[in-house]
């Protein structure tokens, strides 16, 4: 079986958001050519991701002392528990589609949390005498953002991403971008349908 996780970065959907559009033709491909790959379609903004905050720090802490988990208080507990759940399901994945606009140059804040949860020493990467060395081998990620501008790649935030997933061990990684509709919105249709069309055309041999 493989397990194949959409990530959507995005609170609106494909009829107002071009990479949700996107997504949605490279994934209605995808399960035309796999219909028995298991397939979870995660929006960010309809979970819960935690922030690394006070309450995730000192739980940390507190456990790195060799305190019992039960001496968290609720709030940590949840917190711990719902991080290492995120932590886990990205592990059991053997390809992952994450899909996001470019927001002032950056993710969104709801991936950059997401991204947290799955970027964990010794479970992901893990320190060396030599440096930090990514552990996660064997998966195919997708990156899917849409961009106003027109960027080939160079912006922080698909460098940002590509970085990420390289760091944790990554070698077969791929992007695809909706980019210029901004910059030319008389050709903002023309741009979304050749990239529904990559979109589809990459489901093929992802």
């Amino acid at each position: 079986m493989v397990n194949v996780l959409i990530v959507r970065a995005h609170p609106l959907n494909q009829e107002v958001s071009r990479s949700m559009k996107v997504t949605d033709a490279f994934l209605n491909a995808y399960k035309e050519i796999h219909p028995d790959h298991k397939i979870e379609d995660m929006n960010l903004y309809h979970v819960n991701v935690p922030e690394i905050d006070r309450d995730l720090l000192n739980a940390w802490n507190d456990l790195n002392q060799g305190k019992p988990f039960d001496s968290l208080s609720d709030s940590q507990q949840q917190k711990v528990n719902m991080f290492n759940s995120y932590t886990e399901e990205f592990l059991q994945q053997d390809k992952i589609i994450i899909a996001n606009p470019l927001w002032n140059l950056s993710i969104p804040t709801r991936l950059k949390a997401w991204i947290d949860c799955i970027t964990v020493a010794g479970k992901t990467f893990k320190y060396t005498e030599t440096g930090s060395v990514g552990i996660v081998k064997g998966k195919k990620v997708l990156h899917i953002q849409a961009n106003g501008g027109v960027y080939n790649g160079s912006d922080p935030a698909s460098q940002y991403v590509k970085t990420i997933f390289t760091f944790l061990g990554v070698t077969d990684f791929h992007q695809l971008f909706v980019e210029g509709m901004d910059h030319n919105p008389e050709k903002a249709d023309e741009i979304v349908e050749k990239a529904v069309e990559k979109a589809q055309q990459l489901a093929k041999a992802f």
